[in-house]
């Protein structure tokens, strides 16, 4: 019998969908669902929840979960990985609290910027750990990886394991969709390219019926931006670079060195960006756990209609020979955009069949977005030197090169920033103290 693999099968409402969307594909009727998560009681519900899904959907799979990692690995075509070190308490809070005492402000720290850095730094061993199992009992399967920081994480599967894996985010799949919505533009028959790295990607083409449907988007953009709304700091970096990027606004604020300035607090209202939106996310979902719980969890009835994640196709692909197109995150390996490093991981389109997984050639980005990406990029291939090396000094490297906190803070506070959040992690990052 064929596994999939789900690690960190207490991240139940995912794992609902993207086990829920291959319980719709008739390739993998027959397969094995292997749950695994640390936390027992959110493992169990996860079960709960996908055995009557099962029993909805009338499908033949069969859920089992694991209280061992290795073993619920163990023979897997495919593993999914959505995982998260260190969880809200302690970790996110300490990554947005210690900061904040050095004026270091944050919105969703969880790709670059010093919260980004420092989950990396939790993220990567627990990682390799996994790797290393799948190398034992998996050595063929494919691994597919949704946790952030997903450049930083994928770069370090690609260069230091054998594991088969690329990267999946949301944030390509719905860019057009999302901004077209917004415009109030018909989004049926529209070819797009997009290519950048994760959460910094770019639309470089857009257009229907062959006309270029830019200088339309960045009309209505500007008209938009007269009044507040949530998209106004990819609006203005589309007015200023050219072109939309993939990822949300408050995600963005904090990617660059331009808009949460101390020096310019007009900024964060001017562009209306939401400081401290993670953890008021975070704390959002834990109170409403409960509720969510009895409508899913204690659902009987519960049913399920295949969403937009990419997973459950890819797996399609690959176990029908059916090509998918997709947009994935892979090591940049022999220039797939020319203008960036080989060592850097890029998001790019990729297609899936019964070979695998082939990312496809871009060329170059224009300069000035390839720029842009290079300055996330320096920080994310010094945060993987200090998890490979253990080196404290190239933490502070990869923070010293970071475009938000290289801007507001000095080298002498950055040192000092580090040392705190090294400190306060405890025994997540023992290798450090």
């Amino acid at each position: 019998m064929k596994k999939i693999t789900f690690i960190g099968a207490g991240s139940t409402i995912f794992a609902k969908n993207v086990l829920g969307d291959c319980m719709h594909v008739p390739a993998l009727q027959q397969f094995e669902f292997a749950l695994y998560d640390i936390d027992k009681e959110r493992l169990s519900e996860s079960q709960t929840l996908l055995t009557h899904l099962k029993n909805n959907l009338n499908s033949t799979i069969t859920i089992k979960a694991y209280d061992n990692r290795k073993e619920a690995l163990r023979g897997a075509s495919y593993v999914i990985n959505a995982i998260q070190v260190g969880g809200y308490k302690p970790s996110t809070v300490i990554d947005f609290e210690i900061p904040k005492k050095y004026g270091l402000r944050q919105t969703i720290g969880d790709t670059i910027g010093i919260g980004g850095l420092f989950r990396s730094l939790r993220t990567i061993p627990v990682l390799l750990d996994i790797a290393q199992d799948i190398e034992e009992v998996a050595p063929n399967a494919w691994f597919l990886n949704y946790t952030n920081p997903m450049a930083v994480l994928t770069g370090t599967l690609s260069r230091y394991t054998n594991v088969q894996n690329v990267g999946l985010c949301h944030s390509v799949q719905v860019c057009t969709r999302d901004l077209f919505k917004h415009l109030e533009m018909d989004h049926t028959g529209i070819e797009e390219k997009i290519a950048g790295i994760n959460h910094v990607a770019w639309l470089l083409e857009v257009k229907k019926d062959g006309q270029d449907l830019y200088p339309e988007i960045k009309r209505r953009a500007k008209e938009k931006n007269k009044e507040k709304h949530h998209d106004m700091v990819r609006f203005e970096l589309m007015e200023r670079f050219g072109y939309y990027v993939t990822e949300s606004s408050e995600h963005n604020a904090e990617y660059h060195p331009y808009f949460i300035k101390s020096t310019y607090p007009e900024l964060i209202d001017d562009l209306n960006i939401p400081l401290d939106e993670y953890p008021r996310r975070c704390v959002s979902q834990i109170e409403r756990w409960e509720q969510m719980k009895q409508d899913l969890v204690d659902n009987a009835q519960i049913t399920h209609e295949r969403s937009i994640e990419y997973g459950s196709r890819i797996i399609e692909a690959m176990e029908t020979g059916e090509t998918f197109m997709f947009g994935g995150n892979v090591l940049n390996i022999g220039g797939l955009i020319a203008n960036l490093p080989d060592k850097a991981c890029v998001e790019v389109p990729c297609v899936a069949n019964r070979s695998g997984i082939t990312p496809t050639y871009v060329g170059e980005l224009p300069e000035q977005l390839a720029a842009l990406n290079r300055t996330n990029i320096n920080t994310q291939l010094l945060t993987i030197e200090a998890a490979i090396t253990k080196k404290r000094e190239h933490i502070y490297h990869a923070a010293m090169l970071d475009p938000h906190t290289s801007s507001e803070l000095s080298l002498d506070d950055i040192v000092s920033l580090c040392d705190d959040l090294i400190e306060a992690h405890g025994n997540y990052l023992p290798e450090y103290r």
